[in-house]
């Protein structure tokens, strides 16, 4: 049986739907002649500033291995015990750091403020003082750090002994990093060192130790 011919509309239509059917396939596959050139997403700008980024400085910081801040103060290192000056250590002191002061008073004693303790001319280098300082106007073990007279008045250090049932005394050690050495005798009181440490103060640490009879 012979074949019915296909009308010649038929055969355009055809042709035309073919052709569509081609591009459309064409469009959802990668193509091969070269990389993706779709643009990419833009990035977000940047919008820190250089302080954003610098790390924080480092606190200034000064501890004891024998108490913990706002901690008692062991006995050995008080009046009722061996009066031993207690171990003490910084991390972080100020850039520009000549040498280091150490005041300790007790600011609840009844007749005011008692000073325990004054030594200053302690070099940069040092991180640390031993328990039990000399008590003598100057330690060679320290670089020649010199001391200066307490309340009672002695030199050298000199450890709590609050009147019994006052109930808790601050001791308050506060270390000063300075931009330069002091030039001041031994034996000086606490007024003459704030005096020659003003205007040297580069920053302090402080700690507080706790302790009643």
């Amino acid at each position: 049986m012979l074949s019915r011919p296909v009308p010649h509309r038929s055969i355009l239509w055809l042709t035309g739907a073919a052709l569509v059917w081609g591009l459309a396939g064409a469009g959802c596959q990668p193509s091969d002649d070269g990389p993706n050139t779709a643009a990419p997403a833009a990035e977000k700008p940047d919008t820190r500033t250089p302080a954003d980024t610098e790390e924080p400085p480092m606190t200034f910081t000064l501890t004891s291995p024998a108490f913990e801040n706002n901690g008692r103060i062991p006995r050995q290192y008080t009046g009722e015990g061996k009066d031993a000056s207690p171990p003490l250590a910084w991390a972080n002191p100020p850039e520009g750091t000549k040498s280091f002061a150490l005041v300790c008073d007790d600011p609840d004693a009844p007749v005011g403020t008692w000073d325990h303790w004054l030594i200053w001319n302690l070099p940069r280098h040092l991180t640390k003082l031993p328990e039990g300082v000399p008590t003598s106007q100057t330690v060679s073990d320290l670089g020649d750090a010199v001391q200066g007279n307490n309340s009672w008045p002695k030199i050298g250090y000199g450890g709590p002994m609050p009147p019994p049932g006052h109930g808790n005394h601050h001791y308050n050690f506060v270390l000063y990093a300075l931009d330069t050495d002091l030039d001041l005798d031994p034996g000086a009181k606490k007024d003459a060192l704030m005096q020659a440490m003003e205007g040297h103060i580069l920053g302090k640490a402080e700690l507080t130790g706790l302790y009643s009879r």
